[in-house]
This record gives C-alpha cells, sequence and structure tokens, in this order.
C-alpha cells in the first residue's frame, strides 16, 4: 500500500482539445500515463490528483475522462484545478461517481482523507499574493485559506502522525515566499507540500525545496514526464 500524487492531467477525451499543441512534450501523453501509472500504482495505492483533471466544461463531458480514470488502479483523490469548469457541488459530484459505478474516486474540497496514519489535506488555492493583487483575488485567496484551515483542522481530530497538504496553485513563487498559507502550513506542522499548476517554462518560477520547515514540490505531469511521484509507502 502506498500514496502517490501528480498534477494537471488535461484529460481531452469528452472534448477535443489534445495537449500535444503545447510541444512535443505532450505528444501521446494520455497513453504514456495510463502506462506509467498501471506499471507503479496498485490496486491498494491511493493516489492524490492536483487539480485540472479534465477539459471538459460540464460534467457529463468528463464522463469519458473518468472512465479512463476508473479504469486505472487505485483510490483517486481530486482536488479543484483552475480549469475544472466540470465541477460542481458535491452531491452532485459523489452522484455522478455512484451513478457511473465509479467507487474508487473522491473529492478533497472542504475535508480530509486519511492514508494510514498521513492525514491528506488541502483544497484549490489562489495566486500568490503580491503588490499588484487585486480585490477580487483577495477574496479568492481567503476564501481558498479558510478551506485549508478547515481541512487541516478536521483531520487534526484524527491525531495523524503527519499532516500532507496538496494544492493546485503554487502557495509561493522564488520571489515570492512568505504569505498566509506559507504561514498556515509552518504553524501547523505541515512537512510536505504538492502543487501544480505551472507548466513548462513556468516551472522555472516554481520554488521546490524546503521553506520554514516545509518541503514543496511541483508535481504537474509534464513536469513528472507523466509518472506519478511517491509521497509514502
Amino acid at each position: 500500500m502506498a500514496l502517490y500524487t501528480i498534477s494537471d492531467l488535461h484529460l481531452p477525451l469528452g472534448v477535443n482539445k489534445p495537449m500535444d499543441i503545447f510541444g512535443s512534450a505532450w505528444a501521446n501523453y494520455v497513453d504514456r500515463l495510463r502506462s506509467n501509472w498501471q506499471s507503479i500504482i496498485k490496486p491498494e495505492d491511493t493516489v492524490v490528483l492536483g487539480g485540472d483533471f479534465s477539459w471538459a466544461t460540464y460534467l457529463e463531458e468528463a464522463a469519458a475522462d473518468f472512465e479512463y480514470l476508473n479504469g486505472l488502479n487505485g483510490r483517486k483523490i481530486l482536488l479543484k484545478g483552475n480549469h475544472d469548469y466540470w465541477w460542481t457541488t458535491m452531491n452532485k459530484l459523489n452522484g455522478f461517481m455512484k451513478e457511473h459505478g465509479y467507487e474508487n474516486v473522491f473529492f478533497l474540497h472542504n475535508n480530509y482523507f486519511m492514508y494510514d496514519k498521513i492525514a491528506v489535506c488541502g483544497t484549490r488555492g489562489w495566486s500568490v499574493p503580491h503588490q499588484g493583487q487585486t480585490a477580487e483575488d483577495k477574496k479568492i485567496y481567503e476564501r481558498e485559506l479558510c478551506r485549508l484551515e478547515s481541512s487541516i483542522a478536521g483531520a487534526k481530530k484524527e491525531n495523524p502522525e503527519e499532516i500532507a497538504v496538496f494544492l493546485h496553485y503554487p502557495p509561493l513563487l522564488k520571489d515570492f515566499r512568505d504569505n498566509p498559507i506559507t504561514a498556515l502550513l509552518s504553524e501547523n506542522g505541515v512537512k510536505r507540500c504538492y502543487f501544480g499548476h505551472i507548466h513548462q517554462k513556468g516551472a522555472t518560477n516554481a520554488y521546490t525545496g524546503e521553506w520554514n520547515g516545509v518541503q514543496y514540490r511541483l508535481c504537474s505531469c509534464d513536469y513528472l514526464g507523466f509518472m506519478p511521484i511517491l509521497v509514502a509507502d
């Protein structure tokens, strides 16, 4: 049994939006991802998907992408990305999974999950605060901060040995590290944080490594070569 993560699959199976238009790194990525996934993920494993799962606009359009995901090994925990327009209420999402018989797909939203003695917490997040932040950006950021606080607070009731946090947006960049989310993680003893959103040349702006006691890691699928990475075993 093991815990893995990968982010930003951008599956196009229900809509005509292949990612190879963004460069050769994305060529045949759906098949490559399946091959890599099945080579390391066992049925008893858990994989956290860090947002931007599907290009679909509506939940019904995402059916083919969820069918693909359901065919992969392991329990899957999804959080919302900025392109997941299909994301709706938890009742509708859970109902859709039940209707289609997807028993191993779950959603991380104002909640948490346990993997052994590790609490899996997280939320979408938002752009790192900076001097030019708009009022709307500030509102969204603060809402996401509250969701992350709620996720961590709920998990703490389980007395986990560790809290691992998963976000879609990078919680920090090379030049913007101190902010409410990074402070929240440090204050709550979080040791590891995984995020996505950034691709290709943008990855050079990501901060990976330790900051104030927390290890940060970029997990966008193209950055990882479409191979889920191990979080814990």
